[in-house]
C-alpha cells in the first residue's frame, strides 16, 4: 500500500488529538478529584456511584429523624418528670391532710394546693412538640385535656370500645429500613386516672387515709410509664450509632468507587505529557516541507 504525505498528516493529527483527549481526562481527573465527571467516563462507576449516593442520602434521613425522636421522647420524660414532682407534693399534702389533728379550714387550703396541681397535671397533658401534642396519640394535631374533659377511652370500664382509640394509639416513626421506634407515650389512661383521683380530694367526702395508697398508685403507673420511655432512648442511641456505621461504611465505599489517587494520575499525567511531546516532535518531523514550499 502506498503511504502519501497527507495519510501520514492525517494519522499524526489524530494521534496527536487523542493524545489531548486523554490529558484532558486527566487533567479534570486532578480538578476535581474524581474518577469520573460524566457518565460516558465510566457507566459502572457512575452507576455505582448513583447506588452509593442513594444510600447515603438514605442514611442522613433516617439520621434526621433519630433527631425528631430524641425531640419526643426528652420532651416526654421532662413532661413526665413534671408530673412525678406535682405527685410528690400531692403525696406531702394528701400525708397531712390525712392527719387526724389538722383542722377543717387547713383541710381546706390543701384541698386548694391540690386543685391547683391538678391543673398543672392538666397543662402538662397537653404538652406539644413543636405544633404536635405529645400525649394525645395520633390524634397530634388534638388536645388531650379539652374543654374541661379527658377523651372517652377504650379502656374505660362505663364505656368500653373494640380497640385502642386514636388518643392510645402509637406513633411511629422510621429510623431504618423496616425499623420504626414509637415515639409517643400513651398516656391518656394515666392522666384521665390521675385527674379522677385529684377530683375525688376536693369533695367533703374526701378520704385522705385512702388517698395515700391512691397517689402511691398512680406514682408506680408513672415510674413504668417513664421507664418504657427510658427503654426507648437506649435504644435510639444503639440505633443512631448503627447509623454512623452505616454512613461510615456507604461513604468509605463512595470514595473508593469515585475519588482518584492524585499520586497515580500525576504519573500517569507525567507519562501523557512525555508521550505527547514525543508525538509532537515525530510530527514535525513527518510534516517536510511540500514541492511548493520550495517554489515560493
Amino acid at each position: 500500500m502506498r503511504v502519501t504525505q497527507s495519510m501520514l498528516s492525517t494519522n499524526m493529527l489524530r494521534n496527536l488529538t487523542t493524545s489531548y483527549t486523554k490529558m484532558g481526562k486527566l487533567n479534570d481527573q486532578l480538578t476535581t478529584g474524581k474518577k469520573v465527571n460524566r457518565p460516558s467516563d465510566d457507566p459502572v462507576v457512575a452507576m455505582r456511584g448513583l447506588a452509593y449516593r442513594m444510600q447515603t442520602d438514605k442514611v442522613e434521613q433516617y439520621q434526621r429523624n433519630i433527631g425528631e425522636v430524641n425531640n419526643w421522647l426528652d420532651s416526654t420524660d421532662d413532661a413526665l418528670d413534671k408530673v412525678g414532682e406535682a405527685l410528690k407534693r400531692a403525696r406531702e399534702l394528701v400525708g397531712s391532710a390525712a392527719n387526724g389533728t389538722m383542722t377543717e379550714e387547713d383541710r381546706d387550703k390543701v384541698k386548694a394546693e391540690l386543685s391547683q396541681l391538678r391543673e398543672q397535671i392538666q397543662d402538662i397533658a397537653n404538652t406539644k412538640v413543636g405544633d404536635k401534642y405529645l400525649f394525645s396519640g395520633t390524634k397530634t394535631g388534638t388536645p388531650l385535656y379539652k374543654d374541661g374533659a379527658y377523651p372517652q377511652l377504650s379502656t374505660d370500664a362505663e364505656n368500653p370500645a373494640s380497640g385502642p382509640t386514636a388518643f392510645e394509639s402509637d406513633v411511629n416513626i422510621d429510623v431504618f429500613d423496616g425499623v420504626k421506634l414509637n415515639v409517643n407515650s400513651t398516656s391518656a389512661k394515666m392522666f384521665k386516672d390521675i385527674d379522677d383521683m385529684f377530683e375525688s380530694f376536693v369533695g367533703s367526702d374526701a378520704d385522705f387515709n385512702k388517698g395515700l395508697t391512691d397517689v402511691d398508685n398512680q406514682m408506680d403507673a408513672l415510674l413504668t410509664e417513664r421507664a418504657s420511655v427510658g427503654a426507648r432512648m437506649n435504644r435510639v442511641e444503639l440505633m443512631d450509632n448503627r447509623l454512623e456505621a452505616q454512613e461510615g461504611i456507604a461513604k468509605k465505599q463512595q470514595s473508593l468507587n469515585e475519588d482518584i489517587d492524585y499520586e497515580k494520575v500525576i504519573t500517569e499525567m507525567i507519562s501523557q505529557e512525555s508521550v505527547h511531546r514525543a508525538a509532537l516532535s515525530v510530527g514535525a518531523r513527518i510534516i517536510q516541507p511540500s514541492l511548493v514550499d520550495f517554489l515560493r
